[in-house]
């Protein structure tokens, strides 16, 4: 792999933390709750939407997307079909509603509602799943950096985890909304970069048109499957309603999302930031999955690695199972060098006979890397085999020019911090307003709570960096948060869905029905680990709320009977 010079180091250091300070010193001189939650409600409709997708484009979505492309096409973007109409929903009847009732957290309406048990139940769930969730999105890019940087893997989730404390403890609110438009910024113009150096060097081989071609051959550009299959991760069913409720759940309920708009300064504002993020998030994934693609086309006329994980290839290489690895990196070349010479025919042919040859070279490829991720596990049975977040990180390293691999690693961090400070500045204000303020102390002052939640949002960042150091790496990163997002959201989506559009139903009705939802859909899920069962994790955000509105029905139809 090659060095990682000064220059980089400079590019990558020098972003990150003028980042930092840019958001300290924009943020500076919070004295009340409502500036460090709310930003003082001060933010006009662009900020809101670069801080809403900073928020859920985390470093898993650079480091996991363009590997999911290079490895299974550009389906994955069917996960976002569902995105506009849940932004609409949710400027229509969401937005109004907030604003009305003037709250700090989505959870405070619950209680208005139904009583304060749901309220603290529905914090808890978002605790919960979003405070396991700050720990993976430093986690995930962590393990990644310190390999390709040289740090150890816990300086690297240290790193990460303070600057994003430094000014997210500093600063609330608008503190991440200010650093969020300049992470954008570096995270578009350096995509951007590596798309244009990829697709440089795709035409120095091959027309731009042959090359989608050629990916289409070896299956990397079907965007929609029509097939409904309920097994199935990602098609055009489970992207429109199952990612319509997780979306309409994440945007929705989720108070790393809601903050990011309650500090806009008007409905309106805020609307648009939404508005602005719906049209915009499905062109910006299906541009990531399509580097990725670029990336898989470049490795069409230069070696790839049999595996990307260098760390698991050092470890094979000197074990027992040298030789057999060594064997199928020789099969590989074989291959490769078979494939090169179909491809200068293909050039200029278009027989389906030529096209067929070039797919099953690229199957027995395929099975190469099977066998040798078998081979891996066999030399350590602990080791984490699936190696798609590798992908892109290899080729920005090994092939993009000094400075530009810098601002590459500057777009990771970037994200890694982006996400990670909407978390931890929600997880504080659900802390301090749905847990501290309501059940704990009841009559502070302004002061007492602004020390409160920068306490509290030190706290979780602390626990963050604790549980990433602890944590074990996913199948794939992307969707390990998107798994877990799906675990929870559901179960806190039936509740806001009941508690708007069934009014008779009271707190304890959907208090229960919301608990068997979460014990259900946590039964589903490890069935479907044990496989005993196949049913496709999107499907889980249909599947909660739909128990937590039938139970709900159910339950406060035999209390009235009653």
């Amino acid at each position: 792999m090659k060095e990682f010079g000064w220059i980089d180091w400079t590019v990558m250091l020098g972003t990150l933390f003028f980042i930092v300070a840019y958001g300290v010193w924009k943020s500076r001189g919070s004295k009340n709750i409502e500036g460090y939650l709310l930003g003082g409600k001060q933010s006009n409709w662009w900020t809101i939407g670069l801080s809403v997708m900073a928020t859920q484009a985390s470093a898993i979505t650079f480091l996991s997307t363009p590997g999911q492309a290079y490895m299974e096409g550009m389906g994955f973007v069917q996960f976002y079909f569902g995105l506009p109409l849940a932004m609409i929903i949710i400027s229509t009847v969401f937005i109004p509603l907030y604003y009305k009732l003037k709250v700090y957290t989505a959870y405070e309406f619950l209680e208005s509602r139904f009583d304060n048990k749901t309220r603290l139940l529905t914090a808890s769930l978002f605790l919960l799943q979003r405070g396991l969730a700050a720990g993976i999105t430093i986690y995930a890019p962590a393990i990644i950096l310190s390999q390709i940087i040289g740090w150890s893997l816990n300086f690297t989730i240290i790193f990460i985890g303070v600057l994003v404390i430094i000014y997210t403890v500093s600063g609330g609110t608008k503190a991440v909304s200010q650093t969020h438009k300049q992470q954008m910024a570096v995270i578009f113009a350096g995509m951007f970069i590596a798309c244009g150096f990829l697709i440089a060097y795709l035409t120095d081989n091959l027309s731009f048109n042959k090359g989608i071609e050629l990916a289409g051959v070896m299956d990397k550009m079907q965007v929609i499957d029509w097939e409904f299959n309920p097994g199935s991760r990602y098609n055009i069913w489970s992207g429109i309603i199952g990612g319509l409720f997780l979306q309409l759940s994440y945007f929705g309920t989720d108070q790393s999302q809601v903050q990011r708009y309650l500090s806009g300064s008007s409905v309106k504002e805020s609307r648009l930031g939404l508005m602005f993020n719906g049209l915009l998030k499905i062109p910006m994934q299906f541009f990531i999955l399509f580097v990725g693609v670029l990336v898989f086309l470049f490795y069409q006329f230069v070696m790839p690695p049999l595996h990307f994980n260098q760390a698991n290839v050092d470890q094979v290489k000197t074990s027992e199972y040298a030789e057999q690895y060594n064997n199928l990196e020789a099969k590989q070349a074989a291959v490769f060098e078979e494939k090169q010479v179909l491809i200068e025919r293909f050039k200029n042919q278009e027989s389906q006979e030529l096209k067929n040859k070039i797919n099953a070279l690229y199957l027995e490829e395929k099975a190469l890397i099977t066998e040798s991720k078998k081979l891996i596990q066999k030399a350590n049975p602990k080791a984490e085999t699936q190696d798609d977040d590798y992908i892109f990180i290899t080729f920005v390293i090994n092939y993009l020019p000094v400075g530009i691999v810098g601002l590459l690693l500057a777009v990771i961090f970037s994200a890694a911090m982006s996400s990670t400070s909407a978390e931890l500045n929600a997880l504080a204000s659900t802390t301090t307003v749905d847990v501290y303020k309501r059940n704990f102390k009841k009559d502070g002052d302004e002061k007492h709570y602004l020390q409160r939640s920068k306490l509290f949002t030190l706290l979780f960042g602390l626990f963050a960096i604790a549980f990433a150091a602890m944590a074990s790496l996913f199948d794939n990163l992307i969707e390990a948060v998107n798994i877990l997002g799906s675990l929870f959201y559901g179960t806190i989506l039936g509740i806001f869905l009941v508690a708007f559009f069934f009014k008779y139903v009271k707190g304890n009705a959907v208090f229960i029905a919301a608990v068997i939802a979460q014990l259900i859909i946590v039964a589903l899920y490890t069935l479907n680990r044990l496989e005993i069962i196949d049913i496709g994790y999107l499907w889980y955000n249909l599947i909660a709320p739909a128990i937590v509105i039938l139970f709900a029905l159910l339950i406060q139809r035999l209390q009235m009977i009653k």
